[in-house]
C-alpha cells in the first residue's frame, strides 16, 4: 500500500463507518459496532505502520488537493504529517479504540445503541481531521464538526432534560470562544497574506517582525487563544464541561478527558510560533488560574464523574499553563500521558456505574474493593498516575511542567503548580477511600448492564429507598481495555515520548536520549532534583491529608472545619448563578427590548402606517375608478390642466 495514501484512509475510514451505519446498519446492532470499532482499530493499526516505516520524525510532508481559489486566496485540503501530529494519531485512533471497544459492554442494552457508535465515529473524523489539518481554515472547519458531534454525544440521552441542556450550554459556551478564534484567523490571514501552517512558520522565522507591531500580534495570539479557551473549557468558559458529564460514560472518557478537550492545546502547540510573549504569559496565567479553582472545587463534589471532570478541568489547565511558558513539550507531554490515565479514570467508573445501577454519589459506594477486583487496580493504577506518584507516567509529565515553569523563573505559576499537585492527591485519594474501601452503603440486589432503558425506574426506586446495590465486575469486553489503558498509565512516562516532542519542538534534539532503564526511572531527580522533590512531598502531603479526613469515615468532614468556603466549593464557587445574573439576564433583556421593537415599532408602526398608508391610498384610487368615460375624460382634462399650471407657472 502506498504509505502517502494511509493518512487519507485513516482519516476517512471512521467517516465512512458513520456514513454507512446511518444509512444501512441502524437496526444491526452488532454490525454497526463492528463497523465503527472496525474503522478505528484499523487507523491505530495503520498509524503504527506508516511509524514503522517513517519513524516519528519523517521529513514532514504535506499531501493535498486545491479546494478553493478565489483571487489570492488559496485553500488546499491537505495533511500535515510530523511528529506532533503522528502521536495525536496514535493517541485518538488507540485510546479511543480501546474506549470504543469498551463502550460495546457499556452501551449493549441501549435503545440508541447503533446511533451512539455512528456519533463516535463521526467524532473520530472530526478529531483526526483538526490533527492533520495543515491549515487554519480547515481546521476550523473541523474544530466546528467536533463541536456538532460533541453536541450529539452529550445529548445523547436527549429525552432527559438535563442531558439535553448540558448539550446545549456546550455547544453555545464553545462558540463563544470560536468567534474569537474566527476572528484571530481573518487577522493572521488579513497581516500575513496565508493561512497554510507552514508557510506562515517560513514567514515568520524570515521575518520575526513579521509586519506585527507588538501589541496587533498580542491581540492576534489572544483571540486565537479564545479556540482553546473553549474547547479545553479555560476560565471563564469552563463552566460547560462538568455539565458535559450528562452524557454516556464512554463520551466523558473520549471527548472530555482524552481528545476533544485536549484539541485546544494541541492548536496552541501547532501555533505556538504565531504567539508573542506578551501572549504566552496571559495564557500562562489564564490555564494556571483554571487549574486551581478546578482542584478546589473537586475537594468537595460528590459525584464520581464531576470530581474527574474537574480533575480534567485542572489537568487541562497545568497543560495551557505550560504552553504559556514557552513550553510545548511538557504540555504534549501531559496530553499524551493524561489520555492513558484519565480514559482510564473515566472508564473505571463507568464500571463502578453500572455495577451499582447508575448510583454515581460516592457516599453511596463504599467496599468495592473485594466485589471489582480488575476495576479497583486499574483505579488506582489510574489514580496513582494522575497524582504524580513515581513510577506512573504522570510523575513524569507534571514534573516537567513544572520544572518549566521554575525554568522560566516564574515563581508564583510553580508555587500554584506544586499546590494544585497537593490537591489533586487529595480529592483523587478522597474518592478513593471514599467509593473503594470501607464497608458497602447500601443493600445487595443483582443488576443488569442496562443503561438508557433503566435509569427512570432505577431512579424512582432509589429515591424511594427500596432499589438496593450488588456490585459485581464489569464483562471482559470492559475489563480488557482498563487493563490495556492501566499498563500505558504505568510506563507511559519512560517510553520517550517527551524525545518525540523534543525532536518536534527543539532543532537538532535527540528523539531517543541514550539513557538506561534506571535513569529513565530517575531522570526528573536527575536533571530537576529541587522540582521533583517538592512535586512528591506535595503528593505526599496530599496523600497523607485525604487518609487523615477520609481514611474512616461515613461523613464528610470538611464542610464542618470550612464552613462557607465548603458550600462555595460545593456550589462550584457561583460561577453558572454569576453567568445567569449578569451575561444570562443581559442577554434576555436585550431580545426582551429588541422584541417590543419588533413588535411595537416595527410591526405596529412601521409596517402598520405603510400597510395602512397603503390601503387608504388603495381604497381611494379605488373610487375613481367608475367604469364611467365622462368620468375619466374630465379627469385626464383636470390632470392636464394642473401640469400646464405648475409648468406655465414657472
Amino acid at each position: 500500500m502506498n504509505l502517502e495514501a494511509l493518512p487519507w484512509i485513516i482519516l476517512f475510514l471512521p467517516l465512512l463507518a458513520a456514513g454507512v451505519i446511518t444509512l444501512f446498519t441502524l437496526r444491526s446492532r452488532t454490525t454497526s459496532a463492528l463497523l465503527s470499532i472496525g474503522a478505528i482499530v484499523t487507523g491505530f493499526v495503520l498509524t503504527l505502520s506508516f511509524i514503522a516505516a517513517n519513524g516519528f520524525h519523517p521529513v514532514v510532508t504535506e499531501t493535498f488537493v486545491s479546494w478553493l481559489s478565489i483571487g489570492n486566496l488559496n485553500i488546499d485540503f491537505g495533511l500535515k504529517l510530523d511528529a506532533l501530529s503522528l502521536m495525536m494519531m496514535l493517541i485518538v485512533t488507540g485510546v479511543g479504540g480501546a474506549i470504543h471497544i469498551y463502550s460495546f459492554g457499556y452501551m449493549s442494552e441501549d435503545r440508541g445503541f447503533s446511533r451512539f457508535f455512528a456519533c463516535m465515529s463521526l467524532f473520530t473524523f472530526s478529531m483526526l481531521g483538526i490533527v492533520l489539518a495543515n491549515n487554519f481554515i480547515q481546521l476550523f472547519i473541523f474544530w466546528e464538526l467536533v463541536g456538532v458531534s460533541s453536541y450529539l454525544l452529550i445529548g445523547f440521552w436527549f429525552e432527559k432534560p438535563s442531558a439535553a441542556d448540558a448539550a446545549k450550554k456546550a455547544f453555545i459556551t464553545n462558540r463563544l470562544g470560536d468567534f474569537g478564534f474566527l476572528l484571530g484567523i481573518l487577522m493572521v490571514w488579513g497581516i500575513l497574506g496565508s493561512l497554510n501552517f507552514s508557510v506562515l512558520s517560513e514567514k515568520i522565522d524570515r521575518f520575526p517582525t513579521h509586519a506585527l507591531d507588538y501589541g496587533t500580534a498580542t491581540i492576534a495570539g489572544l483571540l486565537i487563544f479564545c479556540g482553546a479557551v473553549g474547547k479545553s473549557a479555560q476560565f471563564p468558559l469552563h463552566v460547560w464541561l462538568p455539565d458535559a458529564m450528562e452524557g454516556p460514560t464512554p463520551v466523558s472518557a473520549l471527548i472530555h478527558a482524552a481528545t476533544m478537550v485536549a484539541a485546544g492545546v494541541y492548536m496552541l502547540c501547532r501555533v505556538i510560533f504565531l504567539l508573542e510573549p506578551g501572549a504566552l504569559l496571559i495564557i500562562a496565567y489564564i490555564g494556571g488560574f483554571t487549574a486551581l479553582i478546578a482542584a478546589l472545587i473537586a475537594i468537595q463534589q460528590n459525584d464520581i464523574k464531576r470530581i474527574l471532570a474537574y480533575s480534567t478541568l485542572s489537568q487541562l489547565g497545568y497543560m495551557v499553563m505550560a504552553v504559556g511558558l514557552s513550553g510545548p513539550t511538557p504540555a504534549m507531554f501531559h496530553l499524551t500521558t493524561h489520555a492513558f490515565f484519565k480514559a482510564l479514570l473515566f472508564l473505571g467508573a463507568g464500571s463502578v456505574i453500572i455495577a451499582l445501577h447508575h448510583e454515581q454519589d460516592i457516599w453511596k459506594m463504599g467496599g468495592l474493593r473485594k466485589k471489582m477486583p480488575v476495576t479497583f487496580w486499574t483505579f488506582i493504577i489510574g489514580t496513582l498516575a494522575l497524582c504524580g506518584v513515581p513510577p506512573f507516567s504522570g510523575f513524569y509529565s507534571k514534573d516537567s511542567i513544572l520544572a518549566q515553569a521554575l525554568d522560566q523563573k516564574n515563581y508564583p505559576l510553580f508555587v500554584l503548580g506544586v499546590f494544585v499537585a497537593g490537591l489533586t492527591t487529595f480529592y483523587m485519594f478522597r474518592l478513593f477511600y471514599v467509593a473503594f474501601l470501607g464497608e458497602r452503603r447500601t443493600g445487595v440486589a443483582p443488576v443488569s448492564h442496562s443503561t438508557e432503558a433503566s435509569q427512570e425506574g432505577d431512579e424512582s426506586l432509589r429515591q424511594a429507598g427500596s432499589l438496593s446495590y450488588e456490585p459485581h465486575e464489569s464483562p471482559p469486553v470492559m475489563a480488557w481495555p482498563l487493563r490495556a489503558l492501566a499498563v500505558f498509565a504505568v510506563i507511559g512516562g519512560v517510553i520517550g515520548i517527551s524525545g518525540i516532542f523534543d525532536g518536534q519542538f527543539i532543532s537538532g534534539a535527540h528523539v531517543e536520549p541514550d539513557l538506561t532503564f534506571l535513569q529513565k526511572l530517575l531522570e526528573p531527580f536527575i536533571h530537576s532534583p529541587v522540582v521533583a522533590t517538592i512535586g512528591l512531598l506535595a503528593v505526599i502531603a496530599g496523600f497523607f491529608a485525604a487518609f487523615k479526613l477520609y481514611g474512616n469515615t461515613e461523613t464528610d468532614p470538611l464542610p464542618a472545619k470550612l464552613g462557607w468556603f465548603a458550600t462555595a466549593l460545593k456550589n462550584r464557587f457561583y460561577f453558572d448563578e454569576i453567568y445567569e445574573a449578569t451575561f444570562i439576564r443581559a442577554h434576555d433583556s436585550i431580545a426582551a427590548v429588541m422584541d417590543w421593537i419588533d413588535r411595537w415599532l416595527v410591526n405596529w408602526v412601521g409596517i402598520g402606517l405603510v400597510r395602512g398608508g397603503t390601503d387608504f391610498s388603495g381604497r381611494a384610487l379605488r373610487l375613481m375608478q367608475t367604469g364611467n368615460l365622462q368620468t375619466y375624460a374630465f379627469l385626464f382634462a383636470l390632470g392636464v390642466a394642473v401640469v400646464l399650471w405648475f409648468v406655465l407657472g414657472r
